[in-house]
């Protein structure tokens, strides 16, 4: 059977590890649902419930996205929310949290910025028998009811892959990584393998994005760009660094150079359908996340079954991806249904 590059061994190891067969066989089956707009809220609940939302951030497409996705689902599927925003800040999201639990909602939804360090929080919830639905991650040494993210290891294979081939497998690359959150660092494993198989794929510098730091990621491509000449891309971890660094390059004057990214939205849309040197984004389905989470909220309240792990839809977006529609048509491509309207397929 001849190897899937998008779907590496390691990859299918990981997941195996994380869940049964029988739970990767309800993930994928409600992922392949909610993108077809087929799951909807049964209507036998007994009371309007408590929604707590601990968000990790609000800001970037991503936040924006995440925000959107809990509070519209919470209000087409049913109950009241109470949301905080921490801003990038774990201290700030655990003591959140612990307020949430002392208010004993129905379930609590978590994005978290740092999934190791509000794993204490999460367990205090889940030990104050608290239903916890996360999005985006998975949050090391918990048992939460349900997550749902994408397959981080695999948008990193997809990403590093496709620019090695968009190189004809020949070249000098830069990285930008994004260690902070455990699932999030996935990608850089996945980039890593993918360049591991073009011997002719030089890595010149591996930088490590601080959310505590001073430099930020324009900063450090601007560095890379002034550092080697030879440069041919540059691959990011996600778009806000894919963003910044098409700025660098531009100022540059690199036009050889260009650049990939994961996350998607409105904003990498626009620089994406622009001929900028950012010419990849893998966007995530942040919307279909918080309404999985909703949905099986609801499931477990109702007293059904529930996967503890979905993996939610990644579609790869270029230039010609945008080519037919406005960026406000393809702002919603996250949403139940509404990638299929464009045409796009899911890669991931």
């Amino acid at each position: 059977m001849s190897e899937n590059p998008t779907n590496p061994p390691a990859l299918r190891a990981q997941l195996a590890a994380a869940m049964s067969r029988r739970t990767a066989m309800k993930a994928a089956t409600a992922s392949i649902l909610a993108g077809a707009g087929m799951l909807a809220a049964r209507p036998a609940r007994a009371r309007d419930y408590k929604f707590a939302v601990a968000l990790g951030w609000t800001t970037y497409e991503s936040g924006r996205h995440l925000q959107h996705g809990y509070l519209d689902s919470i209000a087409k599927l049913g109950g009241t929310p109470t949301v905080t925003d921490a801003a990038f800040d774990p201290k700030k999201q655990s003591d959140q949290i612990d307020s949430f639990i002392s208010s004993r909602p129905d379930a609590l939804f978590i994005s978290p910025a740092d999934d190791a360090a509000i794993a204490p929080a999460v367990r205090r919830a889940l030990d104050a028998k608290i239903p916890v639905f996360v999005a985006d991650s998975l949050i090391p040494g918990t048992a939460v009811t349900s997550s749902v993210l994408s397959d981080n290891f695999g948008m990193g294979y997809y990403t590093a892959d496709w620019m090695a081939k968009k190189l004809g497998g020949k070249g000098n690359v830069a990285t930008v990584s994004l260690p902070q959150n455990e699932s999030w660092d996935e990608r850089t494993l996945g980039m890593h393998l993918a360049f591991s198989r073009y011997p002719n794929i030089k890595v010149l510098s591996n930088w490590a994005y601080a959310m505590a730091g001073s430099i930020t990621p324009r900063q450090a491509v601007d560095n890379v760009l002034t550092e080697h000449a030879d440069l041919d891309a540059v691959w990011c971890a996600w778009d806000g660094a894919g963003v910044e660094g098409a700025l660098a390059v531009k100022a540059a004057n690199r036009p050889n150079v260009f650049l990939t990214s994961i996350d998607g939205g409105k904003q990498t849309f626009e620089y994406l359908k622009s001929n900028t040197p950012l010419k990849l984004s893998l966007a995530q389905s942040f919307y279909d996340m918080c309404y999985l989470n909703v949905f099986y909220a609801h499931e477990l309240l109702a007293g059904r079954p529930v996967p503890r792990m979905a993996i939610s839809p990644v579609y790869a977006v270029t230039a010609k991806s945008l080519a037919n529609g406005s960026l406000a048509q393809y702002d919603v491509y996250d949403q139940p249904g509404e990638a299929e309207k464009l045409g796009w397929t899911r890669v991931l």
